[in-house]
């Protein structure tokens, strides 16, 4: 099969002939319609500080992805050959104390398909059955299956407090932050502004109904606030940019209580006023991935009752490429201006 392989601990990734994976006893074999790249697959690609210490080579990478089960193992009771499915990236031990108490998303023995195991940027992929997420909805297209992974993410932080009748701050609008506009406005916020230094992705979350869209490098959040005709601050954070001077920015603007969802993994320490979060008596709470399976039914059933959601999470992926033209798509993510890009692994 075709696979973008990253050989050995360098930089770039090769497009390859590599063997098939095979389906073991739980697993599920399934041949990859389309992926989505990913900032993880960015810094594998250019094999930074972060990719060397947590990947080990050789490697296949690639853990978003849309596609049909070719073949099941033995033990496979509920999954089907022909399924359209996406797939849980984080495969989990099932038997440490957060796995046992059902908060699967805890596991401290965490396995990362396409960072600790081989992903999707291929042909094929092989998961476990229980990382399987089959469609059940005929509306939701390749491209739309192959960022679901991304678009748990959004759920997943949106909805870490109720939002009804909330005023909300993202920060960042990349994909994930684009997503989490239209999550907000499903869960009933009441005012939703979101910041970046990208004219592009500003006017991006403009097209997602957003009611400010704040350029960062020539307003303050604080001059949003007024813009919004806001009389306090806002009740519900979402940092999603991992930016040092966002955290802190969306701290000095939140209303006493107030409750921020961290999604934005930090490039360098981040200095905040502690102080502040105690008198203010902030939460702050930490998100990585999708809850196990929560997030997923939330996604789908969101999908399939919100026609405008259904559009503007479509919406969000912006280029599509065959998957050899992987290079290009990659330049086109790096350069952090657009949506989400796909690549199409059904006519390589």
């Amino acid at each position: 099969m075709k696979a973008l392989y990253k050989s050995g601990p360098h930089a770039g990734f090769e497009l390859v002939e590599r063997p098939e994976p095979e389906a073991g006893p739980s697993d599920v074999k399934i041949r990859v319609m389309t992926t989505g790249i990913c900032g993880t697959d960015l810094h594998i690609q250019s094999w930074d500080a972060w990719a060397q210490s947590i990947i080990e080579t050789p490697l296949i990478a690639g853990h978003e992805f849309y596609g049909e089960v070719v073949s099941v193992g033995e033990d496979v009771r509920d999954v089907k050959v022909g399924d359209r499915v996406s797939g849980e990236g984080h495969v989990v031990c099932g038997i440490c104390r957060n796995c046992r108490a059902g908060r699967r998303q805890m596991c401290i023995h965490t396995v990362s398909v396409g960072v600790q195991r081989d992903g999707a940027f291929a042909e094929y992929v092989v998961i476990p059955e229980t990382n399987v997420w089959v469609h059940q909805d005929p509306s939701i297209t390749p491209e739309l299956g192959a960022i679901f992974d991304p678009f748990g993410n959004a759920v997943h932080t949106a909805l870490s407090f109720p939002l009804v009748g909330e005023d909300v701050l993202i920060t960042g609008a990349g994909p994930i932050g684009l997503m989490a506009i239209a999550v907000a406005r499903h869960a009933g916020a009441r005012k939703i502004a979101i910041t970046d230094v990208s004219a592009p992705r500003l006017e991006l979350a403009r097209k997602m109904g957003v009611d400010l869209a704040v350029d960062v490098s020539k307003m303050r959040v604080k001059d949003a606030q007024l813009e919004l005709g806001m009389r306090e601050g806002f009740d519900i954070g979402l940092e999603m940019s991992g930016h040092p001077t966002a955290l802190p920015e969306m701290i000095n603007n939140m209303n006493h209580g107030g409750r921020i969802a961290m999604l934005g993994l930090p490039s360098q320490s981040i200095d905040i006023d502690w102080g502040k979060v105690v008198t203010h008596m902030l939460t702050l709470k930490g998100i990585y991935g999708r809850e196990m399976y929560e997030t997923w039914y939330a996604m789908s059933a969101m999908l399939s009752s919100n026609p405008v959601l259904h559009s503007h999470i479509s919406a969000v992926v912006t280029d599509k490429l065959s998957a050899t033209d992987w290079e290009k798509g990659f330049e086109i993510a790096r350069a952090g201006t657009g949506g989400k890009v796909v690549l199409d692994w059904t006519e390589i």
